[in-house]
Formats: structure tokens, sequence, C-alpha cells
């Protein structure tokens, strides 16, 4: 059941726990406006963007993982890669009593919109923050570092929206949120898992010592309408 979720986990979230924040129809769907633009097909082999299309703008780029078919009419891809999906299987990571880490919400979007815009950890908006827990580390009134949670189906819980400004990198703070939600999402008896782009190897090979470990690659697009 598991490995059948994750191997659509886009739509199955959408469809699911975050119906109440897509939009779409039966067989499509996507995140509404202010929320990340991502989109997702309940069969990514006959992915059905007609469907989309009065969800879509005319030149608004949407994130569509899992589908790899051709170029459909009236659409475009800008940009193609392979991510890999990783799910946690390692021991509890231990208590951090060091980590000043503060649970992120309305009054932090600004910042959080400003350290995802400077560190690209994908794509992220304004009501991202709604779509689960996210906390921060703050230097001074400055958020440096942050992480959170996205897709979520069945008991699988996405750690998501990874990143430390470059300022403040090498110290292990992203690494230590993500342990932190691990904890977190384990004490929920959830199982936690991520998405890193093949390409980043320094940040896969990061998150196979803290104990995630490669289950699927998965194709990554970003799409709009022509």
């Amino acid at each position: 059941m598991t490995r059948a979720l994750l191997a659509n986990i886009v739509w199955h979230s959408l469809a699911g726990v975050h119906a109440p924040y897509s939009c779409g129809t039966q067989g499509a769907r996507r995140y509404a406006r202010g929320f990340s633009p991502i989109m997702g097909f309940a069969n990514p082999e006959r992915a059905d963007f007609s469907a989309m299309e009065p969800f879509c703008e005319v030149g608004e780029q949407v994130y569509c993982a899992g589908w790899s078919g051709p170029v459909p009419s009236g659409w475009q891809i800008d940009v193609h890669g392979v991510g890999h999906q990783m799910v946690w299987d390692g021991a509890l990571p231990a208590i951090d009593p060091e980590l000043c880490a503060a649970r992120l919400g309305a009054a932090h979007v600004q910042q959080m919109l400003q350290l995802a815009a400077i560190t690209k950890p994908g794509p992220f908006a304004e009501k991202t923050v709604e779509l689960g827990e996210y906390y921060g580390v703050f230097e001074g009134e400055r958020l440096v570092a942050m992480a959170g949670e996205r897709f979520q189906a069945g008991t699988l819980r996405e750690i998501s929206g990874v990143c430390t400004h470059p300022d403040f990198q090498g110290r292990g703070l992203a690494r230590r949120l993500v342990e932190m939600l691990i904890r977190i999402e384990l004490a929920r008896h959830e199982i936690p898992f991520l998405h890193v782009m093949a390409d980043n190897h320094l940040a896969r090979r990061i998150y196979e010592r803290m104990g995630f470990h490669r289950i699927q690659d998965c194709v990554v697009r970003v799409v709009s309408r022509t």
C-alpha cells in the first residue's frame, strides 16, 4: 500500500487530505491559488491536461511530478528533471536540546518566501505553510533556516521546504530541523519521506547518512499553457 501511494503521491495528496486546498476534476487536480503550484493526475500515463486548462492561467508555471508522456497540445515543458524519492527507515533521532527552532505561521510568511526565493528548495507560495507544520531558526529577527511538511497520504508524510540561507550553511541547521520533523512524525505514527533532485548529490548523501533510502526516481517537470 505504501509503495502504491508513493508511486503517485501528488495525486493521492491532492485528492485526499489536501482536497480542501486543491481544485480540479476527478482525474486532474492542482493546489489552489496561493499554495504551491503543483498538479497531479489520477492516471499519469493518461494525464488529462485539458481538464486543467480552466484552473491554469496562460504562461503560469506549474510543477508536475510522475508524468513523462508527450507534450499535449496547448502546453509546453519549461523544465525537465529527475528526482529521487527517499523514505525514512533509520533509528529515532536523538532530541536536540540546543536547537532553538520556532513554529512558523502566517506572521512569518514574507520571511519564508524571501528565504525560499534565495535558496530555491522547490515550489513555495504564501499559503504553503498551511499544508503542515513548519519550523525555522532565527538569527535575531532574521529567518536563516526552515523545514516543514507538504504531501500527505495514508501514514506517509513528506518533509519539504528544507533550506538554509547561504550565509549560515555548514552549521547543520537544516539537518537538525529535518531530524526534529522526523521525531514529530514518528510520534504521530507516520512514515517520513522526501524528494531531492537527482543532481543534488550532496543533499542526497546527507539524507542517506540520516537514515533515508532511495525508493524510486520520478520525472519532475514544470509546464505552462501556451
